[in-house]
C-alpha cells in the first residue's frame, strides 16, 4: 500500500482553571448566601398563601397542609366576600377604561399639536406621581364631598383614573410620537376626517402602548388601599383590598384559611390580565428601546 499517512494535528494542552483565592471564595459564598436569603424572603409568603389556602387547619405559619377546597367554597358562599371581589372588579375596570379613553386623546393632542407651555405641562403632571398619596388624600376627600361624590363608585373611579393619568399620558405620547404623521396625512387625502384618521390609523398602531397603560393602571387601582379606605364609608362598597385588611385585623377571629384563599383569588385578575397583555407589553418595551 502506497497511501500517505495522515498527519494528526497535535491537540492543544487543556488549560487549567486558575486557582481562586480565599478572599474570592468567601465573596462568592457570601453572594450565594445573600441570594438564597432574598429568594427565601420572597418565596415564603407565597408558599404560605398557597399552602394555607388548601389547608383545613391553616395557621399563621407555613406547615404541611391537610388538603381541602373548603376555604374557597366558603369564600364564594359567604355573604360578603364575593361582593368585595365584584366591587374591586367594577372599580378597577371602570377606572382603567376611563383612564385609557382620556389618556389616548390627551396623548394625541400632546404629540401632534404644538402650543405654548406644552413641555411645562408634561413635566408638571408628573408631580402627581412624585407627591406621596397621603399628602393629597385629604384634599381629594374634601373635593369629593363638595361635589357630592364621596362614598360612591363614581367618585372613587374618577380619583383612581385621574391619579394614574400622568403615566398613561407619558406612555401613550411616546407611542404616538413613533407613528409617522404622514400616515394620517394620507388618510386625510383619502377623505377621512381627523377623528376618522385617528380611528383608522392611530388606534390600531397604538395597541402596544394601550396594553402597557392598561396593565399599569389596572394594577395601580387593583392594589390601592388608601384611596377607597378614605373615600368610602359604606362596607357594601369596599373593595377586596380593604376586606383582606379587615379579615386580618379582626381580633382573635382571623380565619387563616379563608384569608389565604381570598389573597390567592385576589392575585388571579392581575395574573389573567398580564397573560392577555404580555405580548403588548413586550412590543411596547421593544418599541421604546428601538426608538431610543
Amino acid at each position: 500500500m502506497t497511501a500517505t499517512a495522515e498527519r494528526v494535528a497535535p491537540r492543544a494542552p487543556a488549560r487549567s482553571r486558575p486557582q481562586l483565592s480565599a478572599v474570592t471564595v468567601v465573596q462568592r459564598a457570601l453572594q450565594y448566601v445573600l441570594l438564597a436569603l432574598v429568594a427565601l424572603f420572597c418565596v415564603v409568603p407565597f408558599a404560605w398563601v398557597l399552602l394555607s389556602a388548601v389547608d383545613a387547619d391553616a395557621g399563621p405559619t407555613v406547615q404541611s397542609p391537610t388538603l381541602t377546597l373548603e376555604n374557597f367554597a366558603r369564600f364564594f358562599t359567604d355573604a360578603d366576600t364575593p361582593r368585595l371581589l365584584v366591587n374591586s372588579l367594577v372599580v378597577a375596570i371602570a377606572a382603567t377604561a376611563l383612564n385609557l379613553a382620556v389618556g389616548v386623546l390627551g396623548a394625541y393632542g400632546l404629540s401632534r399639536f404644538r402650543f405654548r407651555g406644552r413641555k411645562f405641562f408634561m413635566f408638571s403632571i408628573l408631580l402627581i406621581r412624585v407627591i406621596p398619596a397621603p399628602a393629597t388624600i385629604v384634599a381629594l376627600y374634601l373635593l369629593m364631598v363638595k361635589m357630592g361624590l364621596d362614598n360612591s363608585y363614581l367618585g372613587l373611579i374618577l380619583v383612581e383614573a385621574a391619579v394614574a393619568l400622568p403615566v398613561t399620558l407619558w406612555l401613550l405620547k411616546g407611542t404616538i410620537d413613533a407613528i409617522p404623521f404622514e400616515l394620517e396625512e394620507a388618510a386625510w387625502m383619502d377623505g377621512n376626517t381627523r377623528f376618522g384618521a385617528i380611528r383608522r390609523i392611530v388606534f390600531p398602531l397604538v395597541g402596544p402602548g394601550l396594553g402597557a397603560a392598561a396593565m399599569i393602571t389596572f394594577m395601580a387601582v387593583w392594589g390601592d388601599f388608601l384611596t377607597p379606605l378614605v373615600l368610602l364609608q359604606s362596607p357594601e362598597l369596599y373593595p377586596l383590598s380593604i376586606g383582606l385588611f379587615q379579615a386580618f385585623s379582626a381580633f382573635n377571629q382571623v380565619d387563616w384559611g379563608v384569608l389565604a384563599a381570598s389573597a390567592l383569588i385576589y392575585m388571579v385578575p392581575p395574573t389573567i390580565l398580564y397573560v392577555l397583555l404580555r405580548r403588548y407589553l413586550l412590543r411596547s418595551s421593544l418599541g421604546g428601546a428601538l426608538k431610543g
